[in-house]
């Protein structure tokens, strides 16, 4: 009988993997609960429903809805079933989570939200670097500048040295709840092409500007423009950044739900 490089039969087909069966049953089901064709009190099927439906064992079923309740985006009650969760519930730091909610939010309300906690996350780790930074700490923030402007007119350097200017930031503030939560949110953004959105001609030259008015701060131990500093930028840059035919979501719209 002939077989495969591997010495597996050449008759038989490579059998996916569970684990990525699994992968995938996940990240549909987020992307139906986010989107909000599953809405919140409303009851998954029945497992055998759903094992046929996505062509699954019952046990990769199982293990992918104990993937949904470990991220709150369902609960699993005895004798009634699986439920979905309000939004407050949901783990918004998982990358899956975090993602979906970006590439399906049509008004980039999501990415709005975003901009607003990662603006006063940033901000106050601006503030305490300002007012503890020491000379090697401060180095490590002109050489992350530098960086930056000598990748100028290289799109994608200069993108990663702007990542690594606000990642040392970060680290060098001593908050480690607070860069956690931010890189997460940062990570999550940079890897999402509506978060580049469209730039101006002039955005690299302004964001250089505005990054250097941060280290100035810093340097000169100035917490309060520091602070300042660094919440206008990050709001101005996704400011420029943003479509501008893309509505603002309202207040009343529910997270991810503005897809139809």
């Amino acid at each position: 009988m002939p077989t495969d490089a591997d010495g597996a039969s050449a008759f038989f087909p490579r059998r996916v993997p569970a684990g990525r069966l699994g992968v995938a049953v996940v990240a549909e089901l987020v992307e139906l609960i986010v989107t909000g064709q599953l809405k919140e009190g409303d009851l998954l099927p029945p497992e055998g429903t759903l094992s046929e439906h996505f062509g699954v064992s019952r046990t990769v079923l199982r293990e992918s809805v104990k993937r949904l309740e470990e991220k709150g985006l369902v609960i699993v009650s005895q004798g009634r079933g699986t439920q979905v969760q309000a939004p407050g519930y949901w783990n918004m730091l998982d990358p899956i989570v975090l993602s979906a909610l970006i590439d399906n939010d049509e008004s980039l309300g999501v990415l709005d939200e975003l901009t607003v906690v990662r603006a006063s996350l940033e901000a106050a780790m601006a503030r305490e670097v300002a007012s503890s930074r020491n000379a090697e700490e401060l180095r490590r923030l002109q050489n992350a500048l530098t960086a930056m402007r000598e990748s100028e007119f290289e799109t994608d350097s200069f993108r990663q040295a702007d990542v690594v200017f606000h990642y040392a930031l970060m680290e060098i503030s001593g908050n480690r709840l607070a860069e956690n939560i931010a890189k997460h949110l940062y990570k999550r953004a940079v890897e999402s092409s509506r978060y580049q959105g469209i730039n101006p001609p002039d955005a690299v030259a302004l964001t250089l500007q505005e990054h250097a008015a941060i280290v100035d701060a810093i340097a000169r131990h100035d917490s309060d423009a520091a602070e300042k500093a660094m919440l206008d930028h990050i709001q101005v840059s996704w400011e420029r950044r943003r479509l501008r035919d893309t509505p603002k979501r309202s207040r009343s719209g529910a997270a991810g739900q503005s897809k139809p």
